[in-house]
Order: structure tokens, then C-alpha cells, then sequence
């Protein structure tokens, strides 16, 4: 059995350009800024986990899911961009980093880091598509496997090392942070419910 190294070599550069490693360290950062050290390192690797366990279930019946409910990747989109758009509007009115402030047990790594910020419809669509192209083949699933593992430890590391930056900000950096996090969220949620109308009338 030999290694698909092309495909996995495919799989990283689409996983990493759709899920954006540098992309999401600000929108971390102004989550987690004000929690503490324990708090901000533990969200560094809750996120990536689950984002992991998300693409993993859809990478293995991500289109029997999507089939047997009905749904199409627009309206996966279209909900996505939604939720996104939501948290965008809370970093730039500042409603979001109050609310945390006083909620300690509110775990931001889960939504909306985890998911749809990480594991988002372009990354769940992408491995469904990458499993499609599969055929099967035993070396084609594992260099997909390899991918989707590689891309998360590379989101791990990127938001391990960044709380380092959070003793340079402080918390006039953080709040800075948090509206331009909120201004880039808002472009990429507003970009995904355009994708999902797009993709509606494709469909029809």
C-alpha cells in the first residue's frame, strides 16, 4: 500500500487556507484575553479537539448525514454564516467580552471556536469531497486521515504560542483586538451567506 502524498499534500494546503490558522489567533485572542492562563490554555486545545471530533464525523458519514436529513451544503453555509455573523456583532459592540467576564463557565471553545469557526461548512464540505474522490482506496483515507490531523495540529500550535501575546496587548490591546476580530467574523459570515445563496440558486 503505497502513500497518497499528493492528496495529502491537497488536503493540508485547502484544509489550511479554508480553516485559516492565522486567521483565527484574533478572533482567540479577544475570546480568551481576559481569562486566565489556565483558562486560555486549556481553550487552546478544547478548540482544535473539537473541531477534530466535528470534521472526523463528517469525513466518515458527513454526506449520509447530510442526506438523510435533507440538507445541502448551502443551507450548512447559510446557518453557518448566521451563528458567525451573531458573535461578530457581540466583539464589536463589546456585549461578547462583558458577557464572559462575568460567566466564567462559558467555554468559548466550543462555540464559536471550535465549531463554525474552525470546523466550519467550507472545511466540512472540503473533506467531504476529498472522501468522495476517495474510490475506496485504503492509502487515499489515510492520506486524508493525515491531513485533517496535521491541520489541527497546526491550529493547536498557533493558539498555544499566541497567549503569549496577551501579556504585550493588554487589555486596551485586547479590546482593539476584539473589533477588528468582529470586522474580519462579520466579512467571512457575510461571505458564507453569500456562497449559501449562490449555491440555492445554483441548485434550483
Amino acid at each position: 500500500m503505497s502513500f497518497d502524498t499528493t492528496l495529502y499534500l491537497t488536503a493540508v494546503i485547502t484544509l489550511f487556507v479554508i480553516m485559516d490558522p492565522p486567521g483565527v489567533i484574533p478572533v482567540f485572542l479577544s475570546l480568551v484575553g481576559r481569562k486566565s492562563r489556565e483558562a486560555r490554555n486549556r481553550a487552546a486545545w478544547q478548540a482544535p479537539a473539537v473541531s477534530l471530533a466535528v470534521i472526523t464525523v463528517f469525513a466518515v458519514g458527513g454526506q449520509a448525514i447530510l442526506n438523510y436529513l435533507h440538507i445541502g451544503i448551502p443551507a450548512l453555509q447559510g446557518a453557518g454564516g448566521l451563528l458567525l455573523l451573531i458573535i461578530a456583532l457581540e466583539l464589536l459592540t463589546g456585549r461578547s467580552a462583558n458577557q464572559m467576564q462575568g460567566a466564567e463557565d462559558v467555554n468559548v471553545a466550543l462555540v464559536p471556536l471550535g465549531t463554525p469557526l474552525m470546523a466550519g461548512p467550507g472545511a466540512i464540505a472540503a473533506v467531504i469531497v476529498f472522501v468522495s474522490q476517495a474510490d475506496g482506496q485504503t492509502s487515499s483515507y489515510l492520506a486524508i486521515g493525515l491531513a485533517i490531523l496535521t491541520i489541527h495540529l497546526i491550529l493547536f500550535l498557533a493558539l498555544r504560542f499566541s497567549t503569549v501575546l496577551i501579556r504585550l496587548l493588554g487589555d486596551g490591546g485586547i479590546t482593539l483586538l476584539a473589533r477588528i476580530a468582529g470586522l474580519l467574523l462579520a466579512a467571512i459570515a457575510v461571505q458564507l451567506i453569500a456562497d449559501s445563496v449562490r449555491g440555492f440558486i445554483a441548485g434550483g
